[in-house]
């Protein structure tokens, strides 16, 4: 559950789940980066995993940390890209009650000033599920700490005005 922290902004139980046919905990650079900025700002890690890029295998990691009551959101890396196996988007986006538009088309445009034209080949994505928002982002370190420093912090910090997703998870957090 959320709590609030030193700052007066609440700190969330987030999950990070690595999707990867290759990266194991010692080697999932960018799944280290979000666990380290996690904490960083205050909020508990809930849960961390690595799972192949199978659609029915991520769907089910995700399924149980989204009727986990106490798990507020979750960072998934990787699988968001055309090659291969790649199939993030496929697993996660019937899972969501809500898509969140926004954070696709943010994360590409702050994306192209670092890699140019190639961001078009990201399908990064959010939503909510069950009072608990879900953001989706390549498997990158550099794109972890784009998608992070960009979007992700601000919207995962209750002071952030003039909003935030900490307010839209209230049946989870409580009152602000």
């Amino acid at each position: 559950m959320a709590k609030a922290t030193d700052t007066g902004s609440r700190s969330l139980s987030v999950a990070v789940l690595t999707v990867s046919d290759s990266r194991t905990v010692e080697t999932d650079t960018s799944g280290a980066y979000l666990v380290e900025q996690l904490a960083a700002d205050g909020h508990a890690l809930a849960a961390r995993a690595i799972v192949v890029d199978d659609i029915y295998r991520i769907r089910a990691v995700l399924s149980a940390w989204i009727a986990d009551p106490a798990v507020n959101a979750v960072l998934v890396t990787g699988g968001t890209g055309f090659s291969g196996r790649d199939s993030t988007p496929e697993a996660v986006r019937p899972l969501f009650d809500k898509d969140i538009d926004g954070f696709g088309e943010v994360f590409r445009t702050l994306s192209y000033q670092e890699i140019g034209s190639s961001t078009i080949q990201s399908r990064a994505l959010a939503g909510l599920a069950n009072d608990t928002v879900i953001f989706c982002m390549p498997g990158s370190t550099g794109a972890c700490r784009t998608a992070w420093e960009g979007l992700i912090r601000e919207q995962l910090d209750s002071s952030h005005r003039p909003c935030n997703f900490v307010g839209v998870l209230g049946a989870r957090t409580g009152p602000s």
